[in-house]
């Protein structure tokens, strides 16, 4: 209890104390909540956010499209997103600035179930599924150019997202698109053992997968600085206690209580970034290229203009 003999000026400390203790970020994710969010649920379970005196509201977009918009019209503090996409918002203009990063390895892979295929050299002749144009198309070719081959030498068939459906059904021989932490799993989960193929092994520029954007006009807001330390906090415990974290998630979430996300969740863990907002500035610079001369951006941008690391 306060005492009525306080100071006004006390009382006045106290609660400004108290109003600063509760800043509030809205933060909206990429998609439903899965375990590629890991780090943000720990963070929460752990009580990070509210240590560093943070109220995070979590929203799952209705539109997957959405959540880099939202910010950068000012309506959501955060988003997470993927690198790839943050180029093409920077050669659109948008005021998005990378502040952090959840996972920093690529998740997508090429993945077939024929064990007659021991490289992308094999896929001469093979029919590819994929679901986003332009960018898939990109990515294979850079692979089957390592291996003396072009997209001309296999046929791209659009499977419309239904990328494992399509390779268990033989619709396709391989897919580009399938992650590594999710759609491996869930073939392994069905018996089977796909062969897969990480495109960074194959000429494609290592990149963020899940990344954190912020408006550039609101990147020096202190409460953005907390969120990255108690996000750090969250990926640290969480690779500590990598089961115990997975059992408070399945119980806060039992409608994700699911073989799959349990694998995907272990699968996961090593590719989290352990300091959310250290930035490889270089990486940036090389996936920008690498966009440019497959014509999918206009520009070249500099890496400042889109990407930061918080100090």
């Amino acid at each position: 209890m306060i005492s009525k003999s306080l100071p006004a000026l006390t009382l006045a400390a106290l609660f400004a104390a108290q109003t600063s203790a509760a800043d509030k970020i809205t933060l909206v994710l990429d998609w439903y909540i899965n375990p590629d969010h890991a780090p943000i649920m720990v963070a929460e379970q752990i009580g990070a956010f509210k240590d560093e005196g943070l109220e995070v509201k979590i929203v799952p977009p209705s539109d997957p499209a959405l959540p880099p918009r939202l910010v950068a019209a000012g309506q959501a503090d955060l988003a997470i997103t993927y690198q790839p996409q943050l180029h093409f918002f920077a050669d659109q203009g948008l005021p998005l600035m990378r502040v952090g990063t959840l996972i920093n390895s690529p998740l997508n892979t090429v993945m077939t179930l024929d064990k007659s295929i021991t490289s992308p050299a094999d896929l001469r002749g093979k029919k590819i599924g994929f679901s986003v144009s332009g960018i898939e198309e990109a990515t294979l070719g850079t692979m089957l150019r390592q291996q003396q081959l072009s997209t001309r030498d296999v046929k791209m068939i659009n499977v419309n997202f239904q990328l494992t459906s399509a390779l268990l059904a033989g619709q396709v021989d391989a897919i580009i698109g399938g992650y590594r932490n999710i759609e491996a799993v869930e073939l392994e989960l069905q018996g089977k053992k796909p062969v897969v193929f990480n495109v960074e092994d194959y000429g494609v520029p290592a990149y963020d997968e899940l990344i954190i954007v912020a408006n550039k006009a609101e990147v020096n807001q202190p409460k953005i600085k907390k969120f990255l330390a108690a996000l750090r906090k969250g990926a640290n415990y969480l690779q500590a206690h990598p089961e115990q974290t997975w059992n408070s998630f399945a119980s806060s979430h039992p409608e994700l209580n699911t073989a799959l996300n349990h694998r995907a969740w272990q699968k996961t863990l090593p590719l989290f970034a352990r300091d959310p907002a250290q930035l490889d500035r270089a990486r940036y610079q090389a996936y920008e290229q690498f966009l440019f001369d497959n014509k999918l951006i206009k520009k070249i941008t500099p890496v400042s203009n889109y990407a930061t690391e918080i100090e």
